[in-house]
């Protein structure tokens, strides 16, 4: 009896791992090729404002993290720089700086949200007409799946 229970519980143990693992892996197996860094570079020279994505922020930590370059024109954002991999992150302009959880949660309902990020070493997004980047201040990146927050930056 004592075999059968370490058994069962050894092995939910690696099907925990695997799954876990599985979470983290996937969307770095499923993602498209990141855009080319000469052609952000290029998109990124129009920008109306710049800020930089440090991965020293509270809300930060080894698996939620973002650095590089982050540049913001009326019609595209471009992030020169690297995520950390995860399911489902998505753009998000506010009027505050926030460098959690707790902060983005606070005022979600305020913030709006432009479109999601498929890469991971670099981002080329396109805004929405209706969204006027000049009315914000600030940028932050969030993971829906998991309510995590992964980096933000103030670019105005």
């Amino acid at each position: 009896m004592r075999r059968l229970i370490t058994f069962l519980t050894t092995h939910a143990i690696a099907v925990g791992i695997g799954f876990a693992l599985g979470i983290y892996l996937l969307p770095i197996l499923t993602a498209p090729s990141s855009p080319d860094a000469a052609m952000l570079e290029e998109k990124a020279q129009t920008a109306l404002f710049t800020a930089e994505l440090t991965r020293n922020l509270k809300g930060s930590d080894f698996l939620h993290w973002g650095e590089g370059i982050i540049s913001v024109s009326k019609a595209e954002i471009v992030h020169e720089g690297k995520l950390a991999p995860g399911p489902d992150y998505f753009v998000y302009l506010t009027n505050e700086f926030v460098e959690d959880e707790a902060g983005f949660e606070a005022l979600k309902d305020q913030a709006r949200r432009v479109g999601p990020v498929k890469t991971f070493g670099g981002f080329l997004l396109t805004v929405p007409e209706d969204i006027d980047v000049g009315a914000y201040t600030n940028i932050v990146v969030w993971c829906e799946s998991f309510g995590e927050f992964i980096t933000a930056a103030k670019y105005r």
